[in-house]
């Protein structure tokens, strides 16, 4: 994450979210809101998901101000206002840098890098294409100065390549925590949690001691993922080329962190805990468990499961 340009904001200061209902978008929203920031989030004047009609009512409920807008030009009469704008939809960040030099009131933009670096990870099309919208934001900002499966496990490769994996809800603490922090100004900010640094092959024994049931294994080699993503068939394609990215050619972790334009979360905040994924597999698995029961009150009692094979 990608975080410019050059001034510290104060708990008072007004956050703009564009992309507020998103995966990531909303748990920043929350960890916002639950700052004691003011906080606007931006949608489109017509919401058709439910999914999103419904975050953003919790929104609304826990005192965000859900702003509908149709032009662009509101964009830029909002911005006047606001101190803070992390953005969740990269496509839109070109134009939003723009709009920021514009009005001159915005002191920090957290565009939309929740993920892999994106100077350094080099995943084939269609996922490269993506990734090169994103660098052209980034050398934007510096010329302008601004779950788990439950039926099987697809092995990558040979399931030794590693990554690292954050909770949302510690993507909103940290985001904003960092909107503050004067230290990370001009700065990528990497969030690498060595607890949470998994590949394939453990990640595969954690789930199944979660669900005390061994999983069928299907190996997907590097060709296998290479001739998905030609395919080009969005989104299957983009996936396929990020993973090839992530568990084969380890753009997560083939780097260290060492630059002067560049810090990680943990020495910022050496105290501050991540939440481990082994945490975020129990929630998940008792989740399972809920749903299974409520679905099936009426079936037979289950068999007995087998002993995993991760000890």
């Amino acid at each position: 994450m990608t975080v410019s340009p050059t001034f510290s904001t104060a708990k008072s200061s007004r956050v703009l979210i564009i992309g507020a209902t998103g995966f990531i978008g909303h748990f920043v929203a929350d960890a916002s809101v639950d700052s004691g920031r003011p906080t606007y989030v931006l949608v489109r004047s017509s919401v058709t998901s439910p999914r999103k009609a419904k975050i953003i009512q919790q929104l609304q409920n826990k005192g965000a101000v859900v702003l509908y807008v149709l032009i662009t030009l509101y964009i830029f009469e909002l911005l006047l206002l606001m101190s803070l704008l992390v953005v969740r939809k990269y496509w839109t960040s070109s134009i939003l840098v723009e709009a920021i030099k514009a009005v001159g009131t915005v002191k920090r933009f957290l565009p939309s890098e929740f993920g892999h670096d994106v100077d350094r990870a080099d995943p084939v099309e269609p996922g490269l294409i993506m990734y090169q919208e994103k660098r052209k934001v980034r050398r934007l900002i510096e010329e302008l100065e601004v779950l788990p499966p439950l039926d099987q496990f697809e092995i990558y490769g040979d399931g030794s390549v590693k990554a690292y994996f954050v909770a949302g809800t510690d993507i909103g603490k940290f985001t904003m925590k960092i909107a503050d922090d004067i230290r990370t100004v001009n700065k990528s900010v990497h969030f690498r949690p060595q607890p949470n640094c998994y590949n394939i092959n453990e990640l595969a024994c954690l789930w199944e001691k979660k669900i005390g049931r061994t999983l069928p294994r299907v190996t997907v080699s590097e060709d296998d993922l290479l001739a998905a993503a030609a395919e080009n068939i969005i989104p299957q394609s983009v996936v396929a080329s990020f993973t090839h990215d992530i568990f084969i050619k380890g753009c997560q972790v083939n780097f260290s962190v060492d630059g002067h334009d560049e810090i990680e979360v943990k020495d910022l905040y050496p105290d501050e805990q991540f939440r481990s994924l082994d945490d975020c597999f129990t929630d998940f698995a008792h989740l399972l468990k809920e749903k299974s029961m409520e679905a099936d009150e009426k079936s037979l009692p289950p068999t007995q499961l087998p002993t995993p094979i991760c000890a």
